[in-house]
């Protein structure tokens, strides 16, 4: 709904052929979207359940002022958003520093994405407060790949391999997510306990 290629319901399909049961659509947001987001997507459950398909509403926190990013995460919270995102410190954009320290710290926000050269301190202080570094398989935000996995073994935070999908070209199968994976240097056995982690599992319990 802001810079993807596809309907949402597209996207619900075209993951249900991929063999998908569980999906987080989070789009961009910002002070201005956030609500109407998370409203749109409420309204798509139960088409996404046609397709066998749960769907998890959610949020990806872009650009906006380190400072403001816990108060938006909860925002998004209350307002429904099953999985808060947060656009982290990729070298490909212009984001604020101290985005990703900001996130790292915020108990209401999920996963830490594309966090670029991030620090050990802040490896850390994520595996404190239970958020998920994301290896990505997008080009440009996926350079720095190999040095996340290496924070996140040294740290013990948890890992997603994710595709950051913006259009159909994006989706990755099982074999697509182990190759990002071992090419970010991560073992074969690695892969499988990020690739089959229960995301639904993982968010209820990390509070």
């Amino acid at each position: 709904m802001t810079d993807g290629e596809m309907l949402p319901i597209e996207l619900i399909r075209r993951m249900s052929v991929l063999g998908y049961s569980t999906v987080a659509i989070t789009d961009h947001a910002d002070a201005t979207n956030l609500q109407e987001l998370l409203h749109s997507l409420r309204r798509l459950i139960s088409s996404a359940e046609e397709y066998g398909v749960t769907l998890l509403p959610g949020v990806e926190i872009t650009h906006v002022p380190p400072s403001q990013i816990p108060l938006l995460a909860r925002e998004a919270k209350v307002q429904g958003a099953r999985i808060v995102v947060v656009h982290g410190e990729t070298p490909m954009e212009p984001v604020a520093p101290g985005t990703n320290h900001a996130a790292c710290g915020c108990d209401d926000v999920d996963i830490l994405a594309h966090p670029g050269l991030i620090t050990l301190d802040d490896a850390n202080l994520a595996c404190e407060h239970q958020v998920a570094l994301e290896v990505t398989s997008r080009g440009g935000h996926n350079r720095t790949n190999g040095h996340v996995v290496k924070m996140v073994l040294t740290s013990g935070c948890q890992m997603v391999i994710d595709s950051d999908a913006h259009g159909p070209g994006d989706l990755l199968d099982t074999r697509a997510k182990t190759l990002v994976g071992r090419g970010a240097g991560l073992d074969q056995e690695q892969c499988s306990r990020v690739v089959s982690l229960n995301i639904e599992e993982w968010l209820l319990r990390r509070k």
